[in-house]
C-alpha cells in the first residue's frame, strides 16, 4: 500500500531519559561532571561518581545487547516511529503529547512476547497503542487463528500504526479500535457476555495514566478476562515518581501512585512490580474471584 505518512529520513533526535534507570543515569552524569570541577577533590570520590555512573548508564544497553533481536518489522516500526516529527503532527486529543518515547520498544516488547505465549494467548486485549510497536510484538507471538485487539484514541496514530502493521507477515493479527477506551471496553464487555467474542487471555494497559484504575475495574468486574488471563500494566515507576522523595510528580506521577496503593491493597488481585523500563506490573485475579 502506499504510505499516508512518509518516514522524514533526517537523523532523529536521541530519546530522553524518561525511565527511572536512564534518568538516574543523567542525574549521576551531571554530578560526576560538576565533582571533576572541584580542584583537591578525593580522587576516591570521583572514581565512586563514575562507578556510579557506569552502573546506571551500562544497564539498558547491556539488557537490550542480551536480549534476542526484534524482528525486521518491529525495527522498522521503531525507525519510522523515531523518524517521525511528533512536534509537526500532534495529537488530536489535547492534553496528549505524542513522542518517541512513548514506544515500548525492544526490551519491553521481547517480555511482553514471553507473556503472551506463557499464557498461551488466543485472544489479546491492548489498552493504549500508540504507534503499535507493542501490539506488532504480541501479535508475533500468536498462532494464526490469534487476535490482538488494540485500543487507540488518536485516529492519525491508528493510521499510521495501521500502515506499520500492514508492512508486516502478522500485522492482519492485529484489530484496532478508534475512540476513548472506556467505550470500547464497554462495547467489547457486552459482546463477550453475549458470548459474540472469546474473552482476552491476556491484557496489556498503557493508556491515560488517571484512567488506570477505571480500566482495571472494567476488567475485573466484567466478562473481558478469561479466567487464568493475566494483566501487565506499563510505567507503574513512571520516572521514579512514585517513590523517589523529594520529587515533586506530575499528574501522571500522581496518578500511577494511587493506582499502585490501590492494587496494594485490593483483595481482588496478586500482583508484582518489574523494574523493566518504566516499571511494569503484573496482576491476575485471585482465584475465588476467577469467574
Amino acid at each position: 500500500m502506499t504510505d499516508t505518512h512518509p518516514v522524514e529520513m533526517s537523523t532523529p533526535a536521541a530519546p530522553r531519559p524518561v525511565t527511572p534507570s536512564t534518568i538516574l543515569a543523567e542525574v549521576v552524569r551531571d554530578m560526576r561532571e560538576r565533582l571533576e570541577g572541584i580542584d583537591g577533590l578525593d580522587r576516591s570520590i570521583l572514581a565512586s561518581a563514575a562507578r556510579a555512573e557506569a552502573l546506571a548508564a551500562g544497564l539498558d544497553p547491556y539488557l537490550d545487547l542480551c536480549t534476542t533481536a526484534e524482528s525486521a518489522a518491529l525495527a522498522d516500526l521503531a525507525l519510522r516511529t523515531a523518524h517521525r516529527d511528533w512536534d509537526a503532527n500532534p495529537s488530536s486529543i489535547p492534553e496528549v503529547r505524542l513522542e518517541q518515547e512513548m514506544l515500548s520498544g525492544h526490551v519491553e516488547g521481547q517480555a511482553l512476547k514471553f507473556l503472551v505465549f506463557a499464557c498461551a494467548a488466543r485472544r489479546v486485549l491492548e489498552i493504549g497503542m500508540f504507534t503499535g510497536y507493542s501490539a506488532l510484538a504480541m501479535a508475533e507471538e500468536l498462532g494464526e487463528a490469534g487476535e490482538v485487539v488494540a485500543c487507540e484514541i488518536d485516529a492519525d496514530v491508528a493510521t499510521f500504526a495501521r500502515e506499520c502493521f500492514d508492512r508486516s507477515p502478522v500485522g492482519r493479527r492485529i484489530t484496532i479500535e478508534v475512540g476513548p477506551a472506556g467505550e470500547t471496553l464497554r462495547r467489547l464487555d457486552d459482546r463477550c457476555r453475549a458470548g459474540d467474542v472469546a474473552p482476552f487471555d491476556f491484557v496489556f494497559i498503557d493508556a491515560d495514566k488517571p484512567g488506570y484504575l477505571g480500566y482495571l475495574d472494567l476488567l475485573l468486574e466484567g466478562s473481558l478476562l478469561a479466567p487464568r488471563a493475566l494483566i501487565a500494566v506499563d510505567n507503574t515507576l513512571l520516572q521514579g515518581e512514585p517513590y523517589a522523595a523529594g520529587t515533586t510528580a506530575s499528574v501522571n506521577g500522581a496518578a500511577m501512585a494511587t493506582f499502585n496503593a490501590a492494587l496494594t491493597y485490593d483483595d481482588r488481585v496478586e500482583q508484582v512490580v518489574l523494574p523493566l523500563r518504566d516499571g511494569l506490573t503484573l496482576i491476575r485475579r485471585v482465584p475465588d474471584r476467577a469467574r
